[in-house]
């Protein structure tokens, strides 16, 4: 058996297709919901710590440092195994969200806290000194301009919350790599698991290429001025 037929086997590649289609299905299903609550869990957190008063900084950068060094599939394993023991019961979808979200959440609150404290103080001043309140002055002010400087970073981090899905197949979550396991256990050929890596390649490529086209342009732009 050659290396074409080993690894890239058009007839298992064809039976396989469907399971791929599906699992795909579930991952960016599940990225897509991981990346929407992580984003808004970073941006409270950031929030909190910023502006909240001592007991909610505080408590914010606890779970800001913590879930930033928590690895991931460890998460993942302590909430869909070690959960059930005190009555906690999740689905696969909600333990992979679950752990996806907490860990996305601290890393965004980091990335939206470092765009909000690259806002001039300056625009805080003058915003106070044409009456606007604190709520006003963010929303309408401080925030559109640091959404525009954080959106490269968070894109980078929605790709690896996309990436990191496939540690979802521990618990038995249908996503891509799960469904490929199962077509390389039933075919007994390692195809639909090149077939698996390819459609990340195919879905993350174009991603990746528009964060690295988006920090050229910020950093041409900071460098012309």
């Amino acid at each position: 058996m050659d290396v074409f037929d080993t690894f890239l086997n058009l007839d298992v590649m064809a039976r396989a297709w469907p399971l791929l289609l599906q699992g795909l299905w579930v991952t960016l299903q599940l990225g897509a919901a991981s990346i929407v609550a992580g984003l808004v869990l970073g941006l409270a957190l950031a929030m909190g710590r910023l502006y909240g008063p001592a007991p909610v900084r505080a408590l914010a950068r606890v779970y800001i440092d913590v879930f930033r060094s928590i690895p991931l599939l460890v998460l993942l394993i302590v909430i869909y195994y070690a959960l059930p023991f005190v009555g906690l019961s999740l689905s696969p979808f909600a333990s992979a969200m679950s752990a996806l979200t907490m860990v996305s959440g601290a890393y965004s609150a980091e990335i939206f806290r470092a765009g909000i404290e690259a806002i001039p103080k300056g625009q805080f001043e003058a915003s106070a000194a044409l009456g606007l309140t604190h709520r006003q002055t963010m929303s309408d002010v401080i925030l559109p301009q640091a959404i525009k400087i954080v959106i490269p970073p968070l894109t980078n981090n929605s790709i690896n919350v996309v990436k990191d899905t496939a540690l979802a197949s521990v618990v038995a979550m249908p996503d891509l790599l799960k469904q490929a396991t199962q077509a390389q256990a039933l075919a007994a050929n390692p195809t639909p698991l090149i077939g698996a890596a390819l459609i990340y390649v195919a879905v993350l490529w174009p991603l990746v290429a528009l964060v690295s086209r988006m920090e050229r342009r910020m950093g041409g732009g900071a460098g012309a001025r």
